[in-house]
């Protein structure tokens, strides 16, 4: 029986592969493409669709080139000589990623980061199973992330940062179970972050800043427990920070800043014994910073600026050895600044400006020998300021109590920016003027103050000045000078007309206000008055030229050198003790908007070139001893009787005509014509001695000279008979 079977399995099989090879023809006859030709044309569809390659990196792709491997930015495997790495990073390339990239099936990694990519992520990337990582960070992708992305199951890294990415992050990501960086900021993502995202427990880096997600943080973040980096800056997430927080053992990094999150900084923080950086500015936190901070050891940037946190600063400040940034800026912290701080030498940026802070500065911050940036301002700050640490480049210590004499600058200082504004200091400015550190300082502003005696003749030393808000220099690129409500006296300075910015012998007006401490920015703003009206200026001063001269002592008349600042925007010296007349040649002033010139003791007429100022916005001169007519001209005219008051003007805009210009001026006249109604008797005299010369000297020719007696005797009787 097993041999009958036998013998029909045999004459089975026969039958089959029998019939097999009766149709194995045709399927040579249709040669397929191998894989390597596969590649080389996926290659050459990509570069069809680059309409830009300045640095000239797709050269060696061509058709001629049959060996693929060795064009730039091709890695093969070395066994099938299949493409495995695409590399064309920072080559300034333009145009559009061809969905021929899917075809190139044995890719691991693709880096298209920095360049000029367009239009969206072709779909066909998910069919590139063995890609590990696809860096795609700055370019112009838009769009959304194309779920298909789920089907690369052995991606680790995925960077698509810095692009212009919409709609909803896809859940689809959640499948990526191997997935260790998702880098996904500065985009225009909506909605929630999505919670399938916790189910990539290998997550080492998730950043979603710089977009516009909502809702709160899922509470499944702690599951994230291989988790070294999170970033959500930038969002407009709110709630509490949640607790699970605690579970994130190797998380570094914690950037929470400018979102809507609520409530106090959680204790679960401190479980995090690895972090580094913790920056929770710009939110709705309360609550005090807790005691426990100290325990972080590893801590080297603590940012908790702009919040609602109170309370004083705990001395366990002191703990973080490590520290270099502590920025508690605008809050309402109390008490003493800790003299534990003193303790973290590597401090590099100390922000505690805008809160409730007493007391004095701790004696030892001198020694903090790498602090480049201290900002201290507004607060209740008491006791003098005897020295600046020479590393410091930043020194903000407005509004707020101190006093004494103004602080010299030693020499080798690197100070940027000094504001010490709006405090209680009194003397004179030689001490401060004289440093010989001062070389470097871009932004000066002492207003505000008790300052007294005279203003030194412009200082060559401060050559790197660019906005001053006090002194008068020798300085080439000074645009803003307010010396405002101070006791200043003396003269007006005649060198103004120095500064070449304002007088137009410098072309580059436009100069930004910002200054570059390592990684960070920092912009000037400052109360100008201008127009009338006190306004915040930042960042860009650029054309806005201002004197402000004004709540002083200054006496003597108004220096005609002034007149040269031809792109001077607004002059205000009201509120002094000025005499003599205006500058006849003020009208040379044509990009005056503002003049104020108001409760001085100046006197005589108004220039007629003040009709010239066809752009002045505002214009004061009352409360002077100013007579005479009111300049006609269409901007002077506009103004009304109150910017004219207290003098002995007419004419308009002025209800009180000048009658007495319309009638002969009599006495003006005498003076003119040097007394009309008096008799001359010098000229008379001299009419009369002329006429008695010429006669005798005619009579006596005639009568000593006979042939001309002869000769004019006949032109007489010639003349009669005519």
């Amino acid at each position: 029986m097993s041999a009958k079977w036998l013998l029909f399995l045999r004459s089975f099989l026969f039958a089959i592969l029998t019939h097999l090879a009766a149709f194995s023809t045709p399927i040579h006859k249709a040669p397929a493409l191998n894989g390597t030709n596969v590649d080389r044309l996926a290659l050459l569809a990509i570069k069809s669709m680059i309409k830009g390659d300045p640095q000239g990196l797709l050269t060696s792709w061509n058709h001629s080139s049959t060996n693929f491997c060795q064009w730039q930015g091709v890695t093969c495997s070395l066994q099938h000589q299949r493409v495995t790495h695409l590399n064309l990073a920072s080559g300034g390339l333009m145009g559009t990623l061809s969905p021929s990239v899917g075809n190139l099936s044995f890719l691991r990694v693709i880096q298209l980061f920095n360049n000029s990519f367009s239009s969206e992520i072709p779909p066909e990337i998910g069919r590139l199973f063995r890609l590990r990582q696809l860096r795609l960070v700055y370019n112009s992708f838009t769009g959304n992330i194309p779920a298909t992305i789920m089907n690369c199951s052995n991606l680790q890294v995925l960077k698509l940062g810095n692009n212009n990415l919409v709609g909803k992050i896809p859940n689809e990501i959640g499948h990526l179970f191997r997935l260790q960086e998702l880098w996904l900021y500065k985009n225009s993502f909506t909605g929630n972050i999505p919670a399938a995202i916790m189910n990539c427990s290998n997550l080492q880096v998730l950043d979603l800043g710089l977009n516009n997600l909502v809702g709160k943080i899922p509470d499944g973040i702690g599951s994230l427990s291989m988790l070294s980096y999170l970033s959500l800056y930038d969002n407009i997430l709110q709630g509490g920070i949640p607790n699970e927080i605690r579970r994130l053992f190797r998380l570094q990094t914690l950037d929470l800043y400018n979102n809507s999150f609520t409530g106090n900084i959680p204790a679960t923080i401190m479980n995090c014994s690895n972090l580094q950086v913790l920056d929770l500015g710009l939110n709705n936190l309360v609550g005090k910073i807790p005691d426990w901070i100290g325990s972080l050891s590893m801590l080297s940037f603590v940012t908790l600026q702009h919040n609602i946190l109170h309370g004083g600063i705990p001395p366990e400040i002191g703990c973080l050895f490590r520290l270099r940034q502590l920025n508690l800026y605008n809050n309402s912290f109390t008490g003493n600044i800790p003299a534990t701080i003193m303790n973290c030498s590597d401090l590099q940026v100390l922000d505690l400006g805008h809160n409730n802070l007493v007391g004095k500065i701790p004696d030892g911050i001198g020694s903090l020998s790498n602090l480049h940036f201290l900002d201290l301002g507004s607060n209740n700050l008491v006791g003098n300021i005897l020295s600046i640490p020479p590393t410091v480049h930043w020194l903000v210590l407005r509004d707020n109590n101190f006093g004494g004499k103004l602080p010299s600058l030693t020499n080798g200082s690197a100070l940027i920016i000094l504001d010490l504004s709006n405090n209680y200091f009194v003397g004179s400015l030689h001490n401060l003027v004289s440093s010989n550190g001062v070389k470097k300082t871009k932004y000066l502003s002492l207003g505000y103050n008790k300052l007294s005696g005279v203003i030194p003749e412009c200082w060559e030393k401060w050559s790197s000045l660019v906005l001053l808000w006090l002194s008068d220099n020798y300085l080439s690129e000074v645009q803003v000078l307010d010396l405002a409500d101070n006791n200043l006296s003396g003269n007006i300075p005649r060198c103004f007309n120095n500064f070449s910015v304002l007088s137009s012998m410098e072309t580059n007006l436009e100069v930004e206000l910002s200054f570059y401490l390592e990684d960070r920015t920092f912009l000037v703003g400052d109360e100008l008055v201008m127009k009338g009206q006190e306004a915040t200026y930042r960042s860009f001063l650029g054309l806005v030229m201002l004197l402000d001269l004004s709540s002083n002592k200054f006496s003597g008349q108004i220096p005609s050198e002034l007149t040269t600042l031809h792109k001077l925007k607004s002059l205000n010296l009201s509120r002094n003790q000025l005499t003599g007349e205006i500058p006849n040649k003020i009208g040379d002033m044509k990009s005056l908007e503002s003049l104020d010139l108001s409760v001085n003791n100046l006197s005589g007429e108004l220039p007629m070139s003040l009709s010239e100022l066809n752009f002045l916005g505002t214009f004061n001169v009352s409360y002077n001893n100013l007579t005479g007519r009111v300049p006609t001209g269409t901007q002077i005219q506009s103004f009304n009787e109150a910017s004219f008051f207290g003098n002995k003007l007419c004419g308009a805009p002025l209800t009180n005509d000048c009658v007495h210009a319309d009638k002969p001026d009599t006495t003006s006249d005498q003076k003119e014509d040097g007394g009309s109604h008096k008799v001359d008797w010098g000229l008379i005299i001299s009419i009369a001695l002329g006429f008695i010369t010429g006669f005798w000297v005619i009579v006596v020719s005639l009568m000593l000279n006979r042939s001309r007696r002869i000769t004019y005797f006949r032109l007489l009787r010639k003349l009669i008979k005519v």
